[in-house]
C-alpha cells in the first residue's frame, strides 16, 4: 500500500436495503424454496437488485458506492462461506445447498443458530467455529460484484464483515475443547483476510470497507489486543486497497484509540447512536500513550514477526485518518437535523484528516423510500426520510460542508447545541414546524417519572398457580403453541381487498370467524392443552396494534427485512399513545366460545411494540414505553373480564432494546420490566399470564425475565442448542417454563425423539409440573401441512413422558 491513500469522495452510506422495493427478493427466496423456479431465477433477482441499487445511488449523487451488502440471506452467512468457514454436515451437495441449509436446515439437519444483530430487529446466522476449521477462501460474491458494477461503468467499494467482529460473534462448535474460543483462531482468519486484500487488490478495488459492529460494545484487554493484531496485520501488507474499518450502533470506547494506532486509513463514527456528546473524546481516548494491551493468546509469535509492540503508542490520533461521520441515522426516519449535523461534522474535522459525510449505519434497518407512501399523513410525512431521503440528506450535507468556512467549534460546543435543539423541541409544544421526531402531544398523566410504577401488585406465585391449577385444571407437561397459525394465501388477499376497499368488513369478518374455527378445532383434534385463535386477522404482531392505537402512523410498502425472506412494516410511533377501544377482546372471545378448553389471548407487550417500531425521540424512551404499557394494562383488563383465562403478553425484544454497554443496562431493565408489570398486574390470581421471548439471548437475561412474574415464560431454545438450560439460575426458576423444543424458521418436521430428547434435558433442571411444551415461536411461517406434522409429535412426545399412552 502507498504512503498516500487513493481519494475517498466526500459522501457515502454503510449498506442499503437489499430485499427490493415491492420485497422482490421475498417473492424469487420463496419460489425457489418451494421449487416453482430455479436457483438461475433467484441469481438474476439478487442482479438486477444490485444494479437497480447502484444506478439509484448514483442517481442521488452519491460519491462512493458499496457493494457487498447484497445478500440472499445474511451478511454474516455469506461471510462465513466467503471463509470457507462450513461445517462437514452441511456439505455434499451444491453451494445452495450448503448455504440455504445453514440458514434453514435440511433433511434431518438442524439449520445454524440465530440470534439478533445486536440491538436490532435483524435476525443473523451464527457461524460455528472450531480448532480443526479449515478457511478456504472464496472470493466470487466480492469480486462478481465488483465487476458487476463496474460494467454498469460504476467503481465500487466491497463491504465485508470484519475479521474481529465475525469471530466474536461466532460460536465454538460443538465437541471442541474447553476453554477454546473463535477468536482464538484469529491468525488463520487473518491469512483468509490477507489472499482476500490481494485479490481484490489484483481487481483494482481502491478501498475496502471492513465492518467491526462489536467493537462499539463492552470488550476485554485481550480482545483489543485482537483488534490491534487484525488491524497491524491487514493495515501492514503492501498488496491492499486502502482500509475503512466501520462502526456502528454505538461509541467506539476504548477501541478508537486501539484502531487509531493501527495503519488503517479510514474509520467509520456512529455519531448518532454514539452521541454528539462523545466527541470529546476523540482527543482524550487517543492521548493514551504507553497504554498496555494484553496480546491475544494466539499470536504473540505473530507480532513478533511483524516487529510492533502491543500498546497505543503517541500516533494514536486522527489527524492522520479519514474519518467516515455518521451524521444521518440509518436505525430511524426521522428527518436529519441539518444544523446539528453540520456543527458535528465542523467538530470531527478539527481532529480529523479528511471528514466523509454518511450514514450512521446501513440503512438496511429503513424502508426504501417516502416516495412510496403517498397516503401518510401530511404533517407526519414532512417529518420522515427513508433510505433514498437519508442518501439525499448525506449527499447535501457533504456539499453544505465542503462549502463551509474552516473555523474552530469545540465538541463541548456541539454536545451543548445538541442538549439545546431536544429541550428547545420539548418547550415547543404548540409549534407547527417541528423538527424530525417531535410531536406537539403531552405525555398523559398516567406516565410519571417513578420507574417503579407499576400498577396493583398481583398477589405471590404461589397463591396464583393455586388459583390457576384449579380454574384450569392442566395435565403436567401442558402443550401449547407460542400464538399463530399459518397466514393463508386467501387471508392476505382477504386483507388486502378489505385496505383497498374492495371487500366489506363483514365480508372479511366471516372469513376470520371461519378460521379461527379451524385452528380451535385442529388443536382440538391433536390433543393441545391450552388453544390459540391463530391470529389470522392480524398482519404482524406490531402492526396489528399500531393500527388500533392513537400515536402511531402504519406504511403500505415500508418494509424492512428481518431475516432472510422475513420482512415487517415497522409503524412509526408519532404521538401520543392511547387505546381508543378494545382490540383483540371479540376474536378470542369468539375463540373460547369453540371449545372447552383454555384458550390463551394473544397481546404485544409495551417493549417490543415500541423497539418493533420507528419511534418519536422527543421523549424518553422510558415515558413511551409506559404509555404503551397503560394501552396494553387496559387490553388485558378487558380480556380477562370477556372470561379469557389465559392471556399471554409477548416480549421477545426485551433484550434487544437493552443497551449495548454494561454501564446502561441495570437501568434499561429496572424500568422495561416496570413497564411489563405495569401491563399485566391488573389480572386476577386465576388468570395466568404468559409470555414469550425468542431469538434473543434470553439466557443473559434471566433475572430480568424472573422479575417480570408472569406466570408461565416460553422461551426460544431448540435452535440455539438449548443454551438456556446450562444456566446455573434456571434451576431456580420457579414459575412456569416452555424452552421451545421446535424451531420453527426450519421447514423441517422434528420427530418425536427428537422432542423427547429436548423435554428430558429441560426436565433435568425444571420439576414436570413447571415444564411447558412448545414450539419456538408462532407458526405464521409454515404451512398447515408442516404444522400439523410437527405438532402431532409434539403432543405425542409430551405424552409418552407423561405416562399418557391415550392417542
Amino acid at each position: 500500500m502507498t504512503a498516500r491513500p487513493p481519494t475517498f469522495p466526500a459522501s457515502t452510506v454503510l449498506g442499503y436495503p437489499r430485499i427490493g422495493p415491492h420485497r422482490e427478493l421475498k417473492r424469487a427466496l420463496e419460489s425457489y424454496w418451494d421449487g416453482r423456479s430455479t436457483y438461475q431465477d433467484l441469481e438474476n433477482t439478487g442482479l438486477q437488485l444490485r444494479e437497480e441499487t447502484w444506478r439509484r445511488l448514483d442517481g442521488l449523487g452519491l460519491g462512493a458506492l458499496p457493494s457487498g451488502t447484497f445478500s440472499l440471506y445474511d451478511q454474516m452467512l455469506d461471510t462465513a462461506v466467503l471463509l470457507g468457514a462450513v461445517p462437514d454436515r452441511y456439505r455434499g451437495g451444491t453451494s445452495a445447498d450448503a448455504y440455504f441449509a445453514m440458514a434453514r436446515g435440511a433433511e434431518g439437519i438442524a439449520p445454524l443458530r440465530m440470534t439478533k444483530w445486536f440491538d436490532t430487529n435483524y435476525h443473523y446466522i451464527v457461524p460455528e467455529i472450531g480448532p480443526d476449521t479449515s478457511f478456504r477462501l472464496d472470493a466470487t460474491k466480492p469480486l462478481s460484484e465488483v465487476r458487476e458494477a463496474r460494467g454498469l461503468g460504476l467503481e465500487t467499494r466491497p463491504v465485508l464483515v470484519g475479521p474481529v467482529t465475525f469471530l466474536l460473534l461466532s460460536q465454538a462448535a460443538p465437541g471442541g475443547p474447553a476453554g477454546f474460543a473463535p477468536l482464538d483462531r484469529l491468525a488463520d482468519v487473518l491469512g483468509a483476510y490477507e489472499r482476500l486484500l490481494a485479490e481484490l487488490a489484483a481487481e483494482g478495488v481502491d478501498w475496502v470497507q471492513l465492518d467491526e459492529p462489536a467493537l462499539v460494545t463492552d470488550r476485554t484487554g485481550e480482545e483489543l489486543a485482537a483488534v490491534t493484531t487484525a488491524y497491524e496485520w491487514l493495515g501492514n501488507l503492501t498488496d491492499r486497497p486502502a482500509l475503512f474499518v466501520a462502526s456502528y450502533f454505538g461509541d467506539l470506547g476504548d477501541a478508537l484509540p486501539v484502531l487509531a494506532a493501527t495503519p488503517v486509513e479510514a474509520i467509520g463514527l456512529d455519531l448518532v447512536a454514539g452521541g454528539a456528546s462523545g466527541l470529546d473524546t476523540l482527543v482524550d481516548k487517543t492521548a493514551h500513550a504507553g497504554q498496555a494491551v494484553p496480546a491475544p493468546k494466539t499470536t504473540p509469535a505473530q507480532m513478533t514477526t511483524l516487529g510492533k509492540e502491543t500498546t497505543l503508542a503517541q500516533k494514536a490520533t486522527l489527524a492522520g485518518k479519514i474519518v467516515v461521520a455518521g451524521v444521518v441515522s440509518g436505525r430511524d426516519v426521522w428527518r436529519t437535523d441539518q444544523e446539528q449535523a453540520l456543527a458535528t461534522l465542523r467538530a470531527v474535522r478539527e481532529q480529523a484528516g479528511h471528514v466523509v459525510v454518511s450514514t450512521s449505519c446501513s440503512l438496511l434497518h429503513v424502508p426504501y423510500d417516502l416516495d412510496l407512501e403517498p397516503g401518510l399523513d401530511s404533517a407526519v410525512r414532512r417529518r420522515l426520510a427513508f433510505a433514498d431521503q437519508k442518501v439525499a440528506e448525506v449527499v447535501e450535507l457533504a456539499a453544505l460542508l465542503a462549502a463551509d468556512p474552516v473555523g474552530p467549534i469545540s465538541a463541548p460546543a456541539v454536545a451543548a447545541q445538541a442538549k439545546a435543539a431536544v429541550v428547545g423541541s420539548v418547550q415547543a409544544d404548540h409549534t407547527e414546524e417541528l423538527v424530525p421526531g417531535r410531536d406537539p402531544g403531552r405525555v398523559p398523566d398516567r406516565v410519571t417519572d417513578r420507574v417503579s410504577e407499576e400498577g396493583p401488585v398481583r398477589s405471590p406465585y404461589a397463591v396464583r398457580a393455586a388459583a390457576q391449577a384449579e380454574h384450569l385444571r392442566l395435565p403436567s407437561l401442558p402443550v401449547t403453541t407460542i400464538g399463530s397459525f399459518p397466514q393463508t394465501g386467501e387471508l392476505r388477499e382477504a386483507r388486502a381487498a378489505l385496505a383497498a376497499g374492495e371487500l366489506g368488513e363483514a365480508a372479511y369478518d366471516d372469513l376470520v370467524r371461519a378460521e379461527i374455527a379451524r385452528v380451535v378445532a385442529l388443536q382440538e383434534r391433536l390433543g393441545l392443552d391450552v388453544l390459540v385463535h391463530g391470529e389470522p386477522e392480524r398482519n404482524d404482531m406490531v402492526q396489528y396494534f399500531a393500527e388500533h392505537l392513537d400515536g402511531f402512523a402504519v406504511t403500505r410498502n415500508g418494509w424492512v427485512q428481518s431475516y432472510g425472506s422475513r420482512c415487517t412494516r415497522p409503524p412509526i410511533l408519532h404521538g401520543d399513545v392511547r387505546r381508543p377501544e378494545p382490540i383483540t377482546v371479540r376474536w378470542a372471545r369468539h375463540a373460547q366460545s369453540l371449545t372447552d378448553k383454555p384458550v390463551k389471548g394473544m397481546l404485544t407487550g409495551p417493549v417490543t411494540i415500541v423497539a418493533w417500531s420507528f419511534v418519536r425521540d422527543d421523549r424518553p424512551l422510558r415515558d413511551v414505553v409506559f404509555q404503551v404499557a397503560d394501552a396494553i394494562g387496559d387490553e388485558v383488563r378487558d380480556l380477562e373480564a370477556a372470561g379469557v383465562p389465559v392471556i399471554q403478553v409477548d416480549e421477545p425484544a426485551l433484550r434487544e432494546l437493552m443497551p449495548l454497554r454494561r454501564e446502561d443496562q441495570d437501568a434499561y431493565l429496572e424500568w422495561a420490566v416496570a413497564a411489563y408489570r405495569r401491563a399485566t398486574s391488573g389480572a386476577g390470581d386465576r388468570t395466568q399470564i404468559h409470555t414469550h421471548l425468542c431469538y434473543s439471548d434470553a439466557d443473559q437475561i434471566l433475572d430480568a425475565i424472573d422479575a417480570l412474574d408472569a406466570d408461565v415464560t416460553t422461551i426460544e431454545s431448540a435452535r440455539s442448542g438449548a443454551r438456556i438450560l446450562d444456566e446455573a439460575a434456571i434451576g431456580d426458576f420457579e414459575r412456569g417454563l416452555g424452552p421451545g423444543v421446535y424451531d420453527i424458521h426450519s421447514p423441517r418436521v422434528p420427530s418425536t425423539w427428537e422432542i423427547e430428547v429436548a423435554l428430558k434435558a429441560a426436565l433435568r433442571v425444571l420439576p414436570a409440573d413447571r415444564v411447558w411444551v412448545n414450539p419456538d415461536c408462532g407458526l405464521k411461517t409454515r404451512t398447515y401441512e408442516q404444522v400439523e406434522a410437527a405438532l402431532t409429535n409434539l403432543v405425542s412426545a409430551a405424552r409418552h413422558l407423561r405416562g399418557d399412552q391415550h392417542s
